[in-house]
């Protein structure tokens, strides 16, 4: 564990209270709790900041609580990382279900980054209010034509039976969308139920062979058996640093070659 911490970047140091700090001065916001930062709208929004104009802001949910809608803060956010040739993996499962920890460690990266980029120097004319609220004024401005239009069919009763046909079919729409999201949330549920079982298998299989290697390796140490050449062979094996290549031809070459020598130790004389 030492040795692992040993080698980490430093920006992984960085406290739970800076790390609100950062976000809440260059934001605009007021958090006190790493795990309001879930959704992955606040991230979205970090990389509009450092990348102006990436960020598909008007397509991020900062309403988002169900972990389908934070599922697509972060699709956004992964797509922008791709777009920008940015090596970085998201672990979406993790950081959804809201756990500090996780959450921490990801907006540590995130602010390591961040500033790396120009020095940490960020645009000062940057709004992140009026970045929050891309796309609101074309909402308003569609509901304002919807009410207009409300009101002048109201006065029609020829449009308003084709308004009351609309909304009963507009209705119908809304249903089958809303079905249609139910089950995208239960298929994405579904999947991440079986990948983590697939993980949790694949751990139990590495935890098996490891134990075994272990124990072989252990058996090799004994003093009996550690300088006989099947035990040396089988070092040679565990101990091999290349991970492209198979040890157990040079392990065989060698035992091969003690076995001749020995061999020929024993012709050469007979009384041992």
């Amino acid at each position: 564990m030492a040795s692992s911490i040993g080698i980490m970047d430093s920006g992984y140091f960085v406290g739970r209270n800076e790390i609100l700090n950062w976000i809440n001065n260059r934001l605009q916001l007021n958090l006190s709790r790493i795990e309001e930062a879930a959704s992955g709208a606040i991230q979205c929004q970090m990389m509009d900041l450092t990348y102006p104009g990436v960020v598909q802001m008007h397509k991020v949910n900062f309403d988002a609580k169900t972990e389908y809608d934070m599922i697509q803060n972060y699709k956004i956010l992964q797509e922008t990382l791709n777009k920008l040739k940015i090596d970085k993996h998201i672990e979406v499962n993790r950081l959804v279900k809201g756990r500090p920890l996780d959450n921490l460690e990801f907006l540590q990266w995130l602010k390591r980054h961040c500033d790396s980029v120009n020095g940490g120097i960020v645009n000062e004319n940057y709004n992140p209010v009026e970045r929050r609220n891309k796309g609101g004024k074309d909402r308003t401005k569609s509901s304002v034509r919807n009410s207009k239009s409300l009101q002048t069919n109201t006065n029609n009763p020829a449009s308003s039976n084709a308004f009351n046909s609309n909304r009963t079919s507009g209705f119908k729409q809304f249903q089958s969308s809303e079905a249609t999201s139910s089950a995208e949330i239960h298929a994405l549920s579904k999947e991440v139920t079986d990948l983590k079982l697939s993980v949790d298998l694949l751990e139990k299989e590495r935890d098996f062979y490891f134990a075994k290697l272990r124990d072989i390796e252990i058996l090799c140490q004994t003093p009996e058996l550690e300088n006989l050449p099947i035990s040396v062979a089988i070092k040679k094996i565990l101990y091999a640093a290349d991970e492209k290549e198979s040890a157990l031809e040079e392990a065989q070459d060698y035992l091969n070659q003690k076995l001749n020598i020995d061999d020929a130790e024993a012709e050469a004389d007979p009384e041992t």
